[in-house]
């Protein structure tokens, strides 16, 4: 897929890795459909991509109707859709036995419902429309990419609910990959380690800096902008099919 052709949806796409995408697909010649639930940075990221090239979308990608008309919406502001790329998340921190008490149940699914559930839910909702496609190379009609995370594989503690969420979608690229496949459907995940996102960045120094030594090399935290890199060579490639790339500069998570 030629990235000047790539009309994309791109969930949790006002800031961090989401703004990342959405700026390297737009300098690229495609066009994005921005999701998300904050109007303020949505109207800022429309005014830095151009309104010919973005429009904000506010969506709750938990509910299935919402995602739906929006999915819908998108495809018409974008005259056609063949990539979605779902980057909203929560953290959702929190042990399961904390000092006051059992971790509630409701937030065990809640970090559950937007980022498994709610990947799903695009991804699901943008692929009944991706299949009416016109065939491309090797017969193409579109790309998924999820974000899951490092936590899928060595969750610290207190991220019981959020590496469950992110081992989810490690679980499902597999046999949605499979099961598109006959669509000309490509699927694929990326879990990135520890990247300069909003949420490290209102981190103290110190924790910053503690974070960086702990990655092997380079010993420095991901750019967003690396992470868009390599979506762009995931949309390029056709023969990535239905894998979770680490990203991730070889660390591992240490219990806490």
């Amino acid at each position: 897929m030629q990235l000047d052709s790539v009309r994309a949806i791109v969930t949790g796409g006002v800031s961090g890795l989401g703004l990342a995408v959405a700026q390297h697909l737009v300098a690229s010649g495609g066009k994005v459909a921005l999701f998300d639930v904050n109007d303020e940075k949505g109207a800022a990221a429309v005014a830095e991509l151009g309104e010919a090239n973005a429009r904000y979308f506010k969506t709750d990608v938990t509910s299935e109707a919402g995602v739906v008309a929006n999915v819908k919406a998108a495809r018409e502001f974008l005259g056609g859709l063949n990539v979605v790329m779902n980057c909203a998340g929560i953290l959702g921190a929190g042990r399961v036995l904390g000092k006051e008490g059992a971790m509630p149940l409701s937030q065990f699914q809640s970090t559950v419902m937007v980022n498994l559930v709610g990947s799903f839910n695009v991804a699901k909702a943008a692929a009944e429309l991706m299949q009416h496609n016109e065939a491309g190379t090797d017969g193409e009609r579109g790309v998924i990419v999820n974000t899951a995370s490092v936590a899928a594989y060595e969750g610290q503690i207190g991220q019981a609910a959020y590496s469950a969420s992110k081992g989810g979608v490690v679980g499902m690229t597999l046999p949605m990959a499979r099961e598109l496949a006959r669509f000309g459907i490509r699927v694929m995940t990326i879990a990135p380690g520890v990247f300069w996102t909003p949420m490290v960045d209102g981190m103290p120094d110190s924790v910053q800096q503690s974070l960086a030594a702990s990655i092997p090399f380079p010993s420095r935290l991901g750019q967003p902008k690396e992470f868009a890199d390599l979506v762009a060579y995931i949309l390029g490639n056709t023969y990535l099919n239905g894998e979770t790339i680490r990203l991730d500069g070889a660390t591992r998570l240490a219990p806490k």
